[in-house]
């Protein structure tokens, strides 16, 4: 088990607010400076009001507020911050239209909410800024047409295309995918090709800003070492839509850039730019899924693309109009594909690129939830079920069987299952090797306007020689019904040549001894007790269960243990 530092606040001081206001200051004192120093004399702000209404990026603020008005009002983050509803706003496959357009605005929890905001933030005016409240056209005038109105383009345009890109991440998605992040790739995909310098730049501010809201929350912290569980960091990034997400705002940012004929960056610049950005955004971090809690990364993979990406967007974006086949074309008068612009070729590249990321995901949504019966006792709720079970085949990634470089779409998977036919989900909630560390978790189901909570609770014995007995319990609106119960354990030690084991049971936990084919049993006794089996007494201490046979006394089971709470 990994050791993690656990930080928690220190007991809070009377004078705590001082530190903040010392972050403040700092921040405060370091602008003012920068600007006594600089004397922009409204340069500033002249050069942001020629390109947006009153110098804001209006658009960015009402994407912003629409991103955070889903999470408080549609996910129920208004009243539960730190646990939203998030099952039923992913994209679960085609059949699902819900999904398909909540999942991009919807997030899994506050981290994740502020992380796509300040990403937005950072990304989104840069990218604003490119486009422009006020048309560039040569004679062309800002209120001749709502295309050309400066309030229109702020408002309304701006946001829509966003909304119409944030779909667009949802549809292309592989697997029931959740978060802005898509369409902050976008963001900093379009500002790349415009000022591939500034969205580096901006990279950095965004961690600068990340850390001051942290210093503002939390000023200082006491850490201390503890077991945690946790899978791999890289298996929580949604590698292929931050991919896509980023050729699509490249390749609209080129669209933009030869539309208006605007100065192309130079090639060292915008490869170095997208270079540095794809790797500091792990864009390498090209993983699978094997089943169970186990993930392979294919690092090397990762690396040979992230620098064929930027290869290929420097290449694309600071090309020439001149034909690829320049001498063919003058010798034969090629009209064809050989009379292509070179940018252009770059554009069809990338076209193919996106697609081949994309493609993927259209057989995958296009399947919906297994309809075989689910194993154990589930709970019901409204349209959802929730169980347990182990080593099942999962119900959505089975329903296209693909095969490739030695790892499989059908995968098996252990942990609290749920789903719902008439959403066509079919998810893994919680794995079994989280639960068994965290003992206890809560499932929140639900959609437009409810939610409803099921909490899942596992109690186990583990036996000496490493088996575990153990019973999983949910509880939805005051019933608790056991919904899977574990093989026996058999303890290692052969005590008088007879066998221990520990059973689970829905109410209690018997302990059997075998001899010869014969088996006596008994409720495991309580603390203190003990209870005697074909001549075996199993005494019950503070620390386990303990049998006694003659002068042998050996501990045979002690209750498990979890070391987190998950609600």
């Amino acid at each position: 088990m990994p050791i993690a530092l656990q930080l928690t606040p220190p007991s809070v001081p009377p004078w705590l607010p001082l530190q903040q206001l010392a972050v403040l200051v700092a921040v405060v004192g370091s602008l003012v400076a920068v600007w006594y120093v600089e004397r922009p004399g409204g340069q500033w702000g002249r050069r942001l009001r020629r390109r947006l209404l009153a110098g804001v990026p209006w658009g960015t603020l009402v994407v912003v507020a629409v991103v955070l008005g889903f999470y408080l009002f549609v996910q129920g983050g208004l009243d539960y911050w730190f646990s939203p509803v998030v099952i039923p706003f992913r994209a679960w496959s085609y059949f699902y239209p819900l999904g398909l357009l909540a999942s991009g605005l919807a997030h899994a929890g506050p981290n994740h909410l502020l992380g796509n905001l300040v990403g937005t933030l950072v990304f989104a005016p840069l990218a604003e800024y490119a486009w422009g409240h006020f048309p560039r056209r040569r004679g062309s005038s800002s209120f001749s047409s709502w295309r050309t109105n400066p309030y229109v383009r702020a408002f309304v345009l701006f946001p829509a295309a966003v909304l119409l890109v944030t779909v667009l991440t949802s549809v292309f998605a592989i697997g029931p995918v959740v978060g802005f992040s898509g369409v902050v790739f976008a963001f900093a995909g379009f500002a790349l090709v415009r000022y591939p310098v500034a969205t580096v730049v901006a990279l950095v501010a965004g961690r600068v800003v990340g850390l001051l809201r942290a210093a503002l929350q939390t000023p200082t912290l006491e850490a201390k070492a503890q077991p945690t569980f946790s899978t791999p960091w890289w298996a929580e990034i949604a590698i292929q839509g931050h991919a896509f997400g980023l050729f699509v705002g490249v390749l609209l940012g080129v669209w933009l850039l030869r539309r208006r004929g605007d100065t192309r960056p130079p090639v060292a610049r915008t490869w170095a730019g997208v270079l540095l950005f794809a790797v500091s955004q792990s864009l390498w971090a090209v993983y699978w899924f094997r089943g169970g809690d186990t993930f392979v990364l294919f690092r090397a993979l990762g690396v040979v693309l992230v620098f064929a990406l930027a290869t290929l967007v420097a290449l694309t974006v600071t090309a020439s109009d001149r034909p690829l086949f320049e001498r063919a074309v003058s010798d034969g008068g090629e009209t064809g594909l050989l009379a292509l612009p070179r940018w252009q070729w770059g554009v069809v590249l990338m076209v193919v690129s996106a697609s081949a990321l994309a493609g993927p995901a259209v057989p995958v949504n296009l399947f919906t939830a297994s309809d075989d019966p689910l194993p154990g006792d589930p709970i019901q709720v409204r349209d959802y079920e929730v169980t347990y079970a182990e080593d099942v085949t999962d119900g959505m990634v089975a329903a296209v069987n693909v095969s490739a470089f030695g790892e499989t779409t059908a995968v098996n998977t252990s942990g609290v299952i749920v789903r719902s036919r008439e959403r066509g989900i079919w998810t893994t909630a919680v794995t079994e090797g989280r639960l068994a560390f965290a003992g206890r978790t809560a499932v929140r189901v639900g959609g437009v306007g409810w939610r409803e909570t099921v909490v899942v609770e596992r109690t186990g014995w583990t036996v000496t020689g490493g088996g575990v007995a153990y019973r999983i319990n949910a509880t939805h609106d005051g019933e608790t019904r056991t919904i899977y119960l574990s093989p026996p354990a058999q303890a290692s030690p052969i005590v008088g040549g007879r066998n221990v084991s520990v059973v689970a049971e829905p109410t209690t936990f018997v302990v059997e001894v075998s001899r010869n084919n014969e088996t006596v049993r008994a409720p495991m006794p309580a603390v203190n007790e003990s209870v005697t089996l074909d001549g075996v007494e199993l005494r019950r201490t503070e620390k386990g269960l303990v049998a006694v046979f003659e002068e042998t006394r050996v501990q045979m089971a002690k209750p498990e243990t979890y070391r987190g709470q998950r609600e």
